[in-house]
């Protein structure tokens, strides 16, 4: 029994530490906000700027970190003023805890 579980304790530990070293290189995440609103004339998503067409490639397992990089460039093109700068300051929140300032709050408020 005993041998057992540290077995599974140190398995679950291994997981771990692999899964924060992947985090850790992990430079490029999702764009994606949590707004998931898609204005009707532009085609762009309020929160983040993709189209219907960017979330399937962001979505593709295939598709490359230089294809998103590229994007994450022309997703900042389509944002101004006060959205891009909401968008780079939760995007560099998601990189560096994995949820968005919008989940935070949310977050919050249940507390």
């Amino acid at each position: 029994g005993l041998i057992i579980h540290l077995n599974k304790k140190i398995v679950g530990y291994i997981i771990k530490k692999i899964y924060l070293i992947i985090m850790d290189n992990k430079e490029i995440v999702t764009p994606c906000m949590s707004v998931c609103k898609t204005d009707p004339i532009s085609g762009f998503c309020y929160g983040c700027g993709r189209t219907d067409d960017d979330k399937k490639m962001w979505k593709d397992p295939e598709t490359s970190d230089e294809w998103k990089t590229n994007n994450l460039e022309l997703l900042r093109s389509r944002l101004n003023g006060w959205q891009l700068e909401a968008f780079d300051k939760s995007y560099a929140f998601k990189k560096e805890t994995g949820i968005t300032l919008i989940k935070q709050k949310l977050l919050q408020q249940k507390k």
